[in-house]
């Protein structure tokens, strides 16, 4: 037992993961900067510690068996946890926090998220703040779909804005809230073919047409796929400024979130069609790690999470982290 718990370090983790994203030794080995032979090698040193074959070679491609699968999806699961305890660790201290990090999805209005950081640097201490806001350092990510969670459960991110509401199922000690709902239509350029279709489109004709997706940016867990059909044409992209600017150069069709398409479709450079399928609405909320225990001897979070708090109470905020697109910053890292 002591030689196949030896086994599982983080490095042997983190070198599954590699060759199962990378579907191959060698490209795995590019990317950690390793010859194949010594990925062979320690991939049979942990087959062999653990008496299991981990992947099935006879393809000529690193093809998970059963056993690697399972070995994946908890080592995936463990990499993460280490990584939230790690952040976590250095992050615990009492009143301000020494860093803030802000994971927004990319359909968060960064105009407003900017209006926040403004007004977030523009406190001074007083009487019940002993000590200023800008001592706290901010960090904001741009993250989409599943990555926006990530972000949160991972430890990489202290509040995440814009985490997808439906279905969700976070780990003990995230506490949420709901930010609103946000409606998404088929949009495209007024010269792409579908623009002259009559009537709602069906998934047959869609299949016609190239189709542009916003890459999912978690890299441990399932990543999302939405809205599209297999066996269409897919332009990936890694934003969903991106998304709108490749729609509106007719590279494409796909679903937009309203607000961000509103000011092109209203100025006729993005027309709306109406689907077969359902039309979409996505509920999306906010959510943050509760550091409050029975046993804690310090506030439930740090000084700055709960000012970001405080200001998600207001329904006039987190309708303007839904609407206001306008005036579009560049997106941040």
């Amino acid at each position: 037992m002591t030689e196949r718990r030896n086994a599982l370090t983080p490095d042997a983790l983190a070198m599954m993961d590699t060759i199962a994203r990378s579907g191959s030794f060698a490209a795995a080995a590019r990317e950690l900067g390793k010859v194949p032979s010594a990925l062979t090698y320690s991939v049979r040193q942990l087959e062999d510690a653990l008496d299991v074959l981990l992947f099935d070679r006879r393809s000529g491609q690193a093809r998970l068996t059963a056993a690697g699968e399972e070995l994946l999806s908890e080592g995936r699961r463990l990499l993460a946890e280490m990584d939230a305890v790690a952040n976590r660790v250095r992050r615990v201290a009492c009143g301000w926090e020494t860093l803030l990090t802000v994971a927004a999805d990319g359909v968060i209005s960064r105009l407003t998220l900017f209006e926040l950081c403004e007004a977030f640097y523009a406190l001074r201490p007083d009487v019940e703040r002993p000590a200023s806001g800008p001592d706290t350092r901010l960090r904001l990510r741009t993250e989409v779909l599943a990555g926006t969670w990530e972000a949160l459960l991972s430890g990489e991110a202290d509040l995440a804005i814009g985490v997808g509401m439906d279905g969700a199922a976070p780990s003990a000690g995230i506490e949420s809230r709901p930010l609103g709902e946000i409606d998404f239509v088929f949009a495209v350029a007024p010269h792409h073919p579908l623009a002259a279709h009559d009537g709602p489109i069906p998934d047959h004709e869609l299949l016609r047409h190239r189709g542009v997706t916003v890459a999912d940016s978690a890299r441990r867990h399932e990543p999302l796929n939405i809205n599209v059909l297999p066996g269409q044409e897919v332009f990936t992209v890694a934003s969903v400024q991106a998304k709108v600017e490749a729609q509106l150069r007719c590279l494409g069709c796909g679903f937009l979130a309203e607000p961000l398409a509103r000011q092109h479709i209203r100025a006729g450079r993005l027309v709306v069609k109406e689907m077969q399928r359902e039309r979409l609405r996505a509920r999306l909320g906010y959510a943050w790690r509760d550091s409050a225990t029975p046993q804690a001897k310090k506030p439930p979070q740090g000084l700055a999470l709960a000012w970001w708090l405080e200001q998600l109470e207001s329904e006039a905020t987190r309708r303007a982290l839904l609407e206001r697109h306008t005036g579009l910053p560049q997106a941040v890292d």
